[in-house]
């Protein structure tokens, strides 16, 4: 058991170095070729799947495609709610009050003695 486990370890090891090397070795543009390339096959392989599950269970397809519609609906609806509303914060109310009218002040009569 121990000389499997160091084997499928070392087995590991040599991908993860393959996998660095290949990276390393490759120039950008043609690196994102190869991403792009797996995304696609991705996709392919995505929209294989979701045909057969489509073709099998129909009423389960159409539920999920008016589940993803009132999703986007609803994310919609939300975005163009967020865009008027107005800005949160913080504000006091400060009520206003008439001034005060103050007399004017006499001088105190200075007297002549």
């Amino acid at each position: 058991m121990n000389k499997l486990g160091n084997a499928q370890d070392r087995a590991m090891a040599l991908i993860g170095e393959l996998g660095d090397g290949l990276r390393k070795a490759v120039p950008g543009k043609a690196m994102q070729w190869v991403e792009t390339g797996a995304a696609l096959g991705a996709l392919r392989t995505g929209g294989r799947v979701a045909l057969k599950v489509a073709r099998r269970n129909p009423v389960l397809a159409g539920a999920a495609i008016a589940g993803a519609g009132l999703l986007w609906y609803a994310a919609r609806k939300r975005a163009k709610a967020a865009e008027q509303a107005p800005i949160e914060g913080s504000a006091k109310r400060v009520e206003a009050r008439k001034p005060q009218v103050r007399k004017p002040r006499r001088k105190a009569a200075a007297s002549d003695t």
